[in-house]
């Protein structure tokens, strides 16, 4: 027996709301693994820093004090397509104020990607922490998309307790970099590879879509506590800037 025109219009009403309110729950489930998953980043962030810092003889202490802002990237892998390259995600956080003067401020999610440092490192993840020396620096990591050794000058950390011994090469340079590879620590420089901003995680971690320069030079959001870690470690470490402006 067939349904009638009225039964029939009931039953397209309450499939179409059932499609409707599945769509939306599918939607709130979609931001909430992607927000997790920012803070799942973040909290790895976090972890990577205290375990560097902790160690006397990894970051010189001298030169995390001159940092502008602290970039760090867990288990970077390195992935193929005829020539090896390497995609990374994490985050960035700067000290705030227009002086970089204050407290670790709100990260920022930042990707990097390149294929010159995925040859080097193999088939391993690899985590990197890069030190911001210098206002230029931070404006140019903000500003924009930046290839580095190319935007923003770029060499390989000395390792220490001091950096006095590090050369001028170094000690000019825009961005520190460093890396960690089955616990052992190096600086190593990533030229050519690109540094920018991921739109996307701060927008999943924030639920807004954000430049890393309305995060971290406006102060528009507040850390989420995904960040505590991080930023307490380095709030720790390195409590006041120490660079010559």
């Amino acid at each position: 027996m067939g349904l009638s025109n009225r039964q029939q219009e009931k039953w397209g009403y309450s499939m179409g709301r059932a499609f409707c309110v599945a769509v939306i729950a599918t939607l709130f489930l979609g931001q909430a693994w992607a927000q997790d998953k920012e803070e799942d980043r973040l909290k790895q962030c976090g972890e990577v820093i205290k375990e560097i810092l902790n160690v006397p003889d990894d970051i010189p202490q001298d030169l995390l004090d001159k940092a502008e802002c602290v970039v760090v990237f867990p288990a970077v892998k390195k992935f193929a397509f005829g020539f090896g390259g390497s995609y990374g995600r994490g985050a960035m956080t700067c000290r705030s104020g227009k002086d970089y003067s204050g407290p670790w401020g709100a990260p920022a999610m930042y990707a990097i990607e390149g294929g010159s440092f995925g040859l080097q490192l193999g088939g391993q993840a690899t985590d990197f922490v890069l030190l911001i020396m210098n206002p230029k620096g931070a404006k140019s990591v903000l500003g924009s998309k930046v290839k580095l050794g190319g935007d923003a000058s770029v060499a390989g950390g000395p390792k220490g307790r001091t950096a006095s011994a590090a050369t001028d090469i170094v000690m000019k340079a825009e961005i520190l970099s460093y890396s960690r590879n089955r616990g052992v620590f190096a600086g190593v420089s990533l030229e050519g590879s690109t540094l920018r901003s991921d739109g996307g995680g701060n927008k999943s971690l924030y639920g807004k879509e954000l430049s890393a320069a309305q995060i971290i030079l406006e102060g528009a959001v507040k850390a989420p506590p995904a960040a505590g870690e991080l930023l307490s470690i380095l709030d720790k470490k390195s409590p006041k800037n120490k660079s010559e402006k």
